[in-house]
């Protein structure tokens, strides 16, 4: 059986050792503005690869010394190869900026899909979670803690397929780690109350998620940070009544949102759990 041209081509891009310029790429639109730089959509030359072009400013980098964060998500980024995470085919720099070449996900940012939707089937719902839960599988594999799992951080790629986009808070972890980072809402008790953690952060953030994409908020939001904090401490877990949410489900978030990190729902259980296996389209890939 032959490679497919697609895999061919992403292949050229990925794989032959050179030292890129930007004249390598045509730069078309702009898809996206970040805290630090551009993301722009870029065709190479050479392959003929459609890219997206994430342009970033050395001053701004250094003035939020965030260069240390940009080389982990690079080496991080760069050795991963999943279908539900954005590659990293490269990067190059001169002398006021820093390039990466990434995979182009032709469907956009989910944040903005699940603004323009308000939330999203249970079907919808089910398919990303699984799809995300073996994405997360295969970083823990690998040692890799995301630790910033969000919409804002997930992508949507050509057959409706989600992608975890940004690894600017990712580590790799061979032993517990105390740093906060990450969105508020989002965050587990166990970074709120600043102490060691370990990969179960990411069970807690699908946990968020879920819900989020079921109910269109964050379970924990408040007006005031201080009381999303209390929230999340005492993990004040309520559900708005919707009766288009199957108790099914309401059961999978209640497990992973658990205070004790080590009782959180594993997530090849959750893979096996009822509502994932009635709801998750096996695909992986939304349809709509």
């Amino acid at each position: 059986m032959g490679i497919p041209a697609e895999a061919q081509q992403e292949e050229k891009v990925s794989t032959v050792e050179k030292r890129w310029t930007l004249n390598d790429f045509d730069i078309g639109k702009p898809l996206g503005r970040g805290k630090f730089g551009h993301v722009y959509l870029a065709r190479e030359k050479k392959s003929n690869h459609i890219v997206a072009l994430k342009v970033l400013f050395k001053s701004q980098l250094k003035q939020s010394q965030v260069e240390h964060q940009l080389r982990r998500e690079v080496e991080i980024q760069s050795h991963l190869r999943h279908p539900n995470i954005l590659r990293l085919y490269g990067y190059f720099y001169d002398q006021t900026r820093v390039y990466l070449i990434l995979e182009y996900a032709a469907k956009g940012e989910l944040y903005k899909e699940l603004q323009k939707c308000k939330y999203f089937s249970e079907r919808r719902a089910a398919t990303y979670i699984a799809s995300l839960a073996r994405a997360l599988i295969y970083l823990h594999g690998k040692h890799v803690i995301h630790r910033d799992i969000k919409p804002e951080n997930l992508l949507i790629g050509v057959q409706g397929e989600l992608k975890i986009a940004d690894f600017g808070w990712s580590v790799h972890t061979f032993n517990r780690r105390r740093t906060m980072c990450g969105t508020l809402d989002y965050l587990p008790p166990e970074m709120v109350e600043s102490v060691e953690h370990d990969a179960s952060v990411d069970i807690w953030s699908l946990g968020i998620l879920c819900y989020e994409f079921l109910y269109g908020v964050p379970p924990f939001e408040a007006k005031e940070h201080s009381d999303t904090y209390r929230r999340i401490i005492k993990v004040d877990l309520k559900f708005p009544p919707k009766p288009l949410v199957a108790s099914a489900a309401k059961d999978l978030i209640s497990q992973m949102l658990v205070k004790e990190s080590s009782r959180r729902l594993p997530l090849h259980k959750l893979l096996e759990h009822p509502w994932i296996v009635q709801n998750a389209d096996p695909s992986g890939i939304y349809r709509g």
